[in-house]
């Protein structure tokens, strides 16, 4: 039986923050991989160049229960605190949109600075270890891997959600959580791509790969960003960031046009004797907007329409009514929403209110954020909390 002061279960992004803390403050560290590397997710993200963070987060970026959760984390641990860990291991990165920050040049850069820390702070880490088993025994914490039995008043769960299962997601973390008999949000694909009903499926099918500017909104809650017409349904940032808070069965609706009155084109383009079609090219795809107008507007001739039916179609421009089918599901989604319920944690430690010394951080946590970098400031926050109490 081998015993540490912290262990750490994952070396994704949270995880390994959590090692760090701890290991400033002299804990004995020991991080357990199930992977043969470190930071498979911190690899792939931002097309390879790690979106870190973002310059704006606040709390009104994140989804949970609980809205107000996670704000003693990111408070105690911003942006620029993580800046500054970038700036001191001289990792060059950019601004992209929108306060979203990237690596010049790889997100391996990301990856190398938590090994370096991880190692100036004298933390262990163990790849290819599964974790079999997990019981509490007295004070102690007692995990049965492949590598052999350890130890450990202190356990910090970093598992991470059910999002890309090729990478070797799974629902490890949650089934902690209820085991020590904590409960567990359910949970859902988020920022994922949304998928066609039949109807629209075989009107939109044949414009794979059309892009365009849109204002995407579900109840109260609108995004301002692009979306993209794929074979199943549709995707983009927009669509992505809507996903957080689409119920299935309920419709979203798309601004096709903003910003732009559309009503004087429709009636200069009427009375020039132009399709509908002909008329929205000015503003959007062609390809689109043929198939938009006869899904939407179809059967009668421009010249014979009213200035209260052009009008109906200038309102379905700026609020098109799209119903989803349903999304394209943990393999294409980016984070899991739901999670370890934060009625059962700390909001200044991710300690477990009814289990001492058990920590969850990360996307096993009920907070999910926008696209955008926020999830992974989210994880650095979140981390450094369990650290710096574990």
């Amino acid at each position: 039986m081998t015993t540490k002061q912290v262990i750490v279960i994952g070396a994704g992004a949270a995880g390994l923050m959590a090692a760090i803390e701890a290991g400033k403050r002299g804990r004995s560290v020991l991080v357990m991989e199930r992977a043969e590397k470190i930071g498979k997710k911190i690899r792939i993200s931002g097309g390879g160049r790690c979106n870190f963070t973002n310059l704006h987060t606040t709390a009104a970026n994140f989804v949970s229960q609980n809205p107000h959760f996670c704000k003693s984390a990111l408070a105690g641990f911003t942006p620029r605190n993580f800046i500054a860990l970038v700036e001191k291991h001289g990792i060059a990165y950019h601004e992209k949109k929108l306060g979203q920050l990237f690596c010049d040049k790889t997100s391996e850069d990301i990856i190398r600075l938590l090994e370096s820390e991880c190692n100036a702070a004298r933390v262990e880490i163990k790849t290819s270890c599964s974790v079999e088993n997990v019981s509490k025994n007295g004070d102690l914490f007692h995990l049965e891997t492949d590598q052999g039995a350890f130890e450990s008043p202190a356990l910090v769960v970093a598992s991470g959600g059910l999002s890309i299962p090729k990478m070797g997601a799974t629902s490890f973390g949650h089934e902690i959580a209820k085991q020590f008999g904590l409960s567990v949000v359910a949970c859902r694909p988020a920022l994922v791509p949304l998928t066609w009903n039949a109807k629209d499926l075989a009107v939109y099918r044949e414009i794979t790969g059309v892009s365009l500017d849109a204002i995407v909104s579900h109840g109260n809650v609108d995004f301002h960003e692009s979306i993209l017409f794929t074979h199943r349904g549709l995707s983009g940032p927009g669509i992505l960031q809507i996903s957080n808070y689409w119920v299935p069965g309920n419709a979203i609706f798309i601004d096709l046009l903003p910003g732009v009155e559309v009503m004087d084109d429709l009636v200069e383009g009427r009375d020039s004797g132009k399709d509908l079609a002909a008329i929205l090219s000015k503003h959007l795809p062609r390809r689109f907007a043929q198939k938009w107008s006869a899904a939407n507007a179809p059967a009668k001739a421009m010249n014979h329409r009213t200035g209260k039916e052009l009008k109906s179609i200038s309102d379905d421009l700026h609020r098109w009514k799209v119903s989803p089918e349903g999304t394209e599901g943990y393999e294409k989604a980016e984070v899991t929403a739901g999670g370890v319920d934060t009625k059962e944690l700390s909001s200044k430690t991710m300690e477990s209110e009814k289990v001492p010394g058990l920590f969850f951080v990360g996307e096993a946590v009920d907070v999910t954020g926008h696209l955008g970098g926020f999830n992974f400031q989210w994880a650095w926050a979140s981390g450094f909390a369990a650290g710096n109490a574990a």
